[in-house]
């Protein structure tokens, strides 16, 4: 044999040797990664059950339950919410006129109507008018009353100390203790449960007429999907439970909670009596995996129609009804595995169906298990077989097994009701596949020349680097991410090119361009577009940045003093260049690649990106230069800024709180910022007159501040407050 077959053949089998120690490594590392559960990995897990549901929802049965929703028809019936007291007492009366056997109210009910007498005889401090109301009945009264024997569960919500929650938030155990927790088994079941400390309850007038008292907190996940019910939460050391689980037990009749566990956790939570007894199975926290089902239109009823008596009794004979809102400017809305919002009432109601009819979905406790015995059994059949046959028996071997991981975890789902990761395990198998086939070093190069080149093109070059360095934060497919965005354009700019060689304008812009870029790659922000002489830039994107919504604002106000500087030079050189308008506004936007195979771009969509457009453009109107929006300004701290107004800008339905930072103002040209804040908060509050008075002083003193200017001349068109509608962009 000569020299160079031996040689040959040594290299073969230490390339043989490389790639089963590559397979190895393979299985070891997935096996690592699985006992880790990166945040990437649970993402996948969560994914793959979502596509399940989207697949083969659940089949929408008729059961017991039934939404009395107060929906925008409602509203637009009987007025904007929140309702008196006595319009919530008459629904309840209706519903249990109507037959309801239990009615659970998804709405907090943790202030005193302010629309009662009392609460009239106070604001209008008429001793005839006093007299005359105080006759009349408290309209919690009226509530509590008219809930005495109604089967009414009530609704609170719990959170952490450390959490911004309102002044009627108190701390400690339940106000009336409507259930006895019976705990079976060796366990202490409390300590995996999701525990609060803190609690906001209703009125006790109202909490002595009611037959419960349930949580209405949902835990969702990393990207605030609802997926799991609670059962059970934790309250200092006191079990509660969650509003369905309690309507559940007062629809039952039943005292007792049954919680058995072991050391893992929860097993299972029994509700009613031997006759009525249903014994739910739980996870280890006490939850039920949600399986959302068809939307059917005899699930909902709407309020107005319970109200005005066109609900028939035979809807409501003998039901659980559970009142809630899917009216948006209530904000009780959460994201379902569509990613569409649904009502938060919607997710009690389904948990309550899933209960009344047994209808499970199981994640088995010996899932993470058998899934890692999948993973190492998968990747290193596939990778030895990769080894020894040629790519195309490989490559069919490959997949026989994922399909077959596939095919199994559907059966399981469809059939069985039993949610199995077998996603992660097959994208282990096919990285095996990869590895073993000896074009792991190819792809891997490969894949780096791709990033390289693609993010070179459409991202901040200081950004690319970290990128490289870490690829587990690229995501090329669009995900959810809060960012913050910076709009610039330049005033007058058309005009200008129209007016001047465009040679020439076009070296002013690129000079321009080149110092607002370097002041956004000084601040790691990553450059989103630039049209014109208009330059887009967002934060947080695609590397998450905690503080993107102050490195947002500090870009933006040392961009607005590089354009002040650069617009007065090229102006003394006779050159009649614009002042820079810019707006900041930060949000929940979808961010990845979009377009083709041909052609793709890097981008954000969402409507916090339309906002910072419409605050830059509204600059000209305003007279300002930056106009930051209240979202960026709860993130940034030691900014001086005076505030602009409410701003609601063209197509849009709410008001925005705008500000304008001091630093991007002229200090020779603008009122004292005390002054200017005394004079905001008479026109805030409503007293027009002195907010007249106190900028008619301020501007006779400062006739060429732009807001001053603009308050005074709405306040003489006959304005009351500080909102501003904008009817042009």
């Amino acid at each position: 044999m000569s020299r160079n077959r031996r040689a040959a053949r040594r290299s073969g089998n230490w390339t043989q040797i490389s790639a089963l120690l590559l397979v190895l490594c393979a299985a070891v590392g997935s096996l690592v990664l699985w006992r880790v559960d990166p945040v990437l990995m649970q993402g996948i897990r969560l994914a793959q059950f979502d596509q399940m549901q989207r697949w083969h929802p659940r089949p929408y049965v008729q059961t017991a339950v039934r939404v009395v929703d107060i929906d925008a028809a409602s509203l637009k019936a009987y007025g904007q919410w929140p309702w008196p007291r006595t319009r919530i007492a008459e629904l309840v009366q209706r519903l249990r006129a109507a037959g309801a056997n239990t009615i659970g109210l998804d709405i907090l009910l943790t202030e005193p109507d302010r629309t009662s007498p009392k609460a009239m005889a106070e604001l209008w401090q008429s001793p005839q008018l006093s007299a005359q109301l105080q006759g009349l009945p408290d309209h919690d009264d009226v509530l509590a009353q008219a809930m005495q024997g109604a089967g009414v569960v009530l609704g609170t919500f719990f959170s952490d100390s450390d959490s911004a929650r309102p002044a009627t938030t108190v701390s400690g155990g339940l106000p009336k203790q409507f259930y006895k927790p019976v705990k079976l088994g060796t366990a202490n079941p409390e300590a995996k449960l999701y525990k609060f400390d803190t609690a906001v309850w209703p009125l006790p007038i109202l909490s002595a007429g009611a037959s419960g008292l349930g949580a209405l907190n949902f835990i969702p996940d990393g990207d605030s999907v609802v997926r799991r019910a609670p059962l059970l939460l934790r309250l200092g050391d006191e079990f509660v439970p969650s509003l369905s689980a309690e309507v559940l037990r007062v629809a039952q009749g039943a005292r007792n909670l049954i919680v058995n566990s072991d050391e893992v956790g929860v097993v299972n939570v029994q509700i009613g009596d031997k006759v009525k007894k249903i014994v739910i199975p739980t996870n280890a926290k006490g939850e039920i995996w949600l399986h959302y089902s068809e939307d059917r239109t005899n699930r909902f009823i709407s309020a107005a129609q319970v109200l005005n008596g066109m609900a028939g009794d035979l809807q409501l004979k003998d039901t659980i009804v559970l009142v809630g809102t899917s009216a948006p400017g209530l904000f009780d809305l959460r994201y379902d595995p569509w990613g569409e919002l649904i009502p938060g009432v919607k997710l009690h109601a389904l948990a309550l169906e899933q209960m009344l009819l047994g209808h499970y979905l199981d994640r088995p406790k010996l899932a993470k298990g058998a899934e890692a015995l999948l993973l190492l059994l998968g990747v290193l059949s596939v990778g030895l077989v990769a080894l020894k046959a040629r790519f195309w028996v490989s490559a069919v071997t490959t997949a026989t097994v994922i399909f077959a991981l596939l095919g199994g975890a559907w059966y399981a789902f469809t059939v069985e009701h039993l949610l199995l990761d077998v996603l992660n395990p097959a994208l282990a198998v096919l990285l095996s596949f990869v590895l073993a086939s000896g074009s792991h070093h190819l792809v891997t190069e490969r894949e780096r020349r791709w990033v390289r080149l693609a993010f070179s093109r459409y991202v901040s070059p200081n950004r690319v680097a970290h990128l490289m360095a870490n690829p587990e934060h690229l995501r090329l497919s669009g995900r959810r991410q809060a960012c913050s965005f910076v709009f610039t354009d330049v005033a007058g700019f058309t005009s200008l090119i129209e007016s001047r060689d465009p040679a020439q304008v076009v070296s002013l812009l690129n000079e321009y361009l080149e110092g607002m870029l370097e002041i956004v790659f000084k601040h790691e922000g990553t450059l989103e577009r630039i049209m014109g002489d208009a330059v887009a830039v967002l934060f947080s994107a695609p590397v998450p940045q905690a503080d993107y919504r102050q490195r947002a604002l500090d870009c933006a106000l040392e961009m607005d003093l590089f354009a002040a500087a650069y617009a007065r030079r090229v102006q003394s050189e006779g050159v009649p260049w614009g002042q820079t308008r810019i707006g900041v506004h930060c949000g929940e936007v979808i961010v990845g690649n979009f377009g083709g195979k041909a052609l793709f771009d890097y981008r954000a969509l969402g409507d916090p990106i339309n906002t910072a457009a419409r605050l830059e453009s509204v600059n000209r109107h305003l007279g300002t230069r930056v106009c930051v929006s209240q979202a960026v300004m709860d993130g940034c701290l030691g900014v001086p800024v005076r505030a602009v107004g409410r701003l609601v800008l063209k197509g849009k339905q709410y008001a925005l709180q705008a500000y304008e930072p001091l630093a991007a103002t002229d200090a020779t040209l603008c009122a004292v910022p005390a002054d200017y804040a005394s004079a905001m908060v008479l026109l805030q509050s409503g007293d027009a007159l002195a907010a007249l008075t106190a900028f008619e002083r301020m501007a006779s003193q400062h006739p060429h501040d732009p807001l001053v200017l603009l308050h005074l001349q709405r306040l003489r068109d006959g304005a009351v407050d500080d909102q501003i509608v904008m009817t042009e962009k």
